[in-house]
């Protein structure tokens, strides 16, 4: 049980293990990478992984030499890009009934309907805009796939979203981990880490108060 518990500790928290990896296997952390980044882009039953910030701390070790920034941005963005293709066609097969079930095993509705609604607002554009958000930009290419959007227009958007999402963070870290007293004090990227990890949440919490706020005073 111990041994179990260890393991999903070091699957979801992979960006602050990440050091640990890439001595343990060397070359083939990119794959781990890639392969972590197209299951959290591409399979909605496990939106917990982690992206932004193993992106940014995957930049960070890049910078130092670890591993090899041509070959992460290559990799991280196909990941990212078929990701989101297959989650498409699993919501696509699932299909609008998905909305009518009460309970569903393999995924939270809450987010399913969150998703929607800003799917709803925001359009197809959703899938680039939710790159920037956990956990619902594994939801978006689903809902996408259960609201039929046009194959041609979700496929432009996501390529955009995707090498997009990849070259901020992979780029934020690789300079960051180039920073002169980061590069003295490694130890930094971590503090990085969780400071990416926790932005997301910072925000949301101020645009909600921010909009209740507008809303007492209208």
């Amino acid at each position: 049980m111990t041994l179990i518990k260890q393991f999903i500790d070091l699957f979801m928290h992979l960006d602050i293990h990440l050091s640990n990896i890439i001595q343990d296997f060397g070359i083939w952390t990119n794959v781990i990478l890639f392969a972590v980044i197209f299951c959290e882009t591409g399979l909605v039953i496990i939106p917990f992984l982690p992206g932004d910030s193993l992106i940014f701390a995957a930049g960070a070790f890049a910078a130092k030499g670890d591993l090899n920034i041509f070959v992460l941005y290559f990799g991280l963005c196909i990941a990212a890009i078929i990701g989101n293709i297959v989650n498409y066609q699993i919501g696509r097969f699932v299909g609008p009934k998905v909305f009518d079930m009460e309970k569903i095993w393999f995924l939270k509705k809450e987010y399913l309907v969150k998703t929607q609604k800003f799917y709803e607002k925001h359009g197809a554009i959703t899938i680039i805009l939710t790159r920037f958000m956990p956990i619902i930009r594994t939801f978006a290419p689903f809902i996408a796939g259960v609201s039929q959007m046009n194959y041609k227009k979700f496929l432009t958007y996501n390529i955009v979203g995707g090498i997009t999402w990849v070259s901020l963070f992979l780029f934020l870290g690789y300079e960051f981990g180039n920073f002169k007293i980061v590069k003295e004090n490694f130890s930094l990227v971590i503090y990085g880490i969780l400071f990416i990890s926790v932005l997301p949440a910072v925000i949301g919490f101020v645009k909600q108060k921010y909009f209740t706020k507008v809303a007492e005073i209208k």
